[in-house]
């Protein structure tokens, strides 16, 4: 494993980090308590010392099962968290919209105490808003809080991660750029290189850095598709159009010549591509399965893609991998 450090900042960062949002949630599949706590177990063991979760995920339920991995190996690891979404109140939800959110600061340290509780510690090393709309940016008081318990000592770190979805350039320039926030949490992959790409030179004009989710497109980029691949209803990939899966895949097909004779995986690959950028400092993985973890994990290990190499890609996406019209979807 190889290890970046953020800028201006003592956290240093295995590349390949471990996404946990699959940990007690239906969202990606289904797995069992226990086979997220070997994940983690193994993740650790194999030089993965990143764990980024939030409150909101399985309602509390990722941070316990990771504090259970975890725990003993407290002083091994770097623990990000996020909050912002109230599902302490608004309990039910309808398939997969968003919750309703609270970044006021009465609740901004209700939130971080209930999720110290269920992470067993007393600090989380990097703690950030999550899905946050520009409004909440440009609010003082949001900011002013978090510096305050940076002050207390229950944070070290605070930061920014964008979405539901891709998109939120507007949010995450004004997060770097106003907000000098430490991290800032970006979808960027092979099939989605916009807006990341803008975010790379603000970040290093403001010593942001960069982490990374979603790098295999929803599972595009790493192996596992098929045309006729069909996902549970609780899967949030199932409310996709089918095209999406087609589209996807012929895509991919483009991209060969990054892994084919070069000796790693579609899945390596991908996760090359991502940490290509000088200022992304960590990858973060969504995995349900030791086998899975174990191949990604390698990928730093992986060569470096040629500047060539880049660009070709760069040119497929501008040019949307030359496929003027969709006969594949037929």
């Amino acid at each position: 494993m190889k290890y970046r450090i953020v800028p201006g900042t003592n956290l240093k960062l295995s590349e390949i980090g471990f996404g946990a949002w699959t940990l007690g949630s239906e969202w990606w599949g289904n797995i069992t308590d226990e086979e997220s706590i070997a994940l983690v177990q193994r993740a650790l063991e194999l030089g993965i010392n990143f764990f980024d979760t939030a409150d909101q995920y399985g309602s509390g339920k990722s941070e316990t099962l990771l504090a259970q991995a975890l725990k003993g190996k407290r002083d091994q690891v770097i623990i990000a968290s996020k909050f912002g979404y109230d599902f302490y109140t608004h309990k039910e939800r309808i398939r997969h919209e968003e919750k309703p959110q609270k970044f006021d600061p009465q609740y901004i340290r209700f939130a971080l105490e209930q999720s110290l509780q269920r992470l067993q510690t007393d600090v989380i090393d990097l703690y950030q808003l999550h899905n946050p709309r520009i409004d909440v940016i440009h609010q003082d008081e949001v900011f002013e809080t978090l510096e305050k318990l940076k002050e207390e000592g229950k944070i070290r770190y605070y930061g920014v991660a964008l979405g539901p979805d891709i998109g939120w350039f507007e949010e995450g320039e004004a997060s770097m750029k106003e907000r000098r926030v430490a991290t800032l949490q970006i979808i960027y992959s092979i099939l989605e290189q916009d807006p990341a790409r803008g975010f790379f030179p603000i970040a290093e004009e403001c010593g942001t850095g960069l982490m990374v989710r979603v790098p295999h497109a929803s599972g595009l980029l790493d192996g596992t598709y098929t045309k006729d691949t069909v996902f549970p209803e609780s899967d949030h990939r199932s409310y996709r159009k089918q095209e999406w899966l087609l589209e996807g895949l012929a895509k991919v097909d483009r991209v060969s010549f990054l892994y084919e004779e070069r000796g790693m995986t579609i899945g390596q690959a991908a996760l090359k591509f991502s940490l290509a950028p000088s200022t992304i400092t960590s990858v973060l993985l969504t995995v349900t399965n030791i086998q899975q973890l174990e191949e990604f994990a390698k990928a730093p290990e992986c060569p470096d893609f040629s500047p060539e190499e880049l660009a070709k890609v760069a040119e497929l996406y501008d040019h949307q991998f030359y496929f003027s019209s969709t006969p594949f979807l037929t």
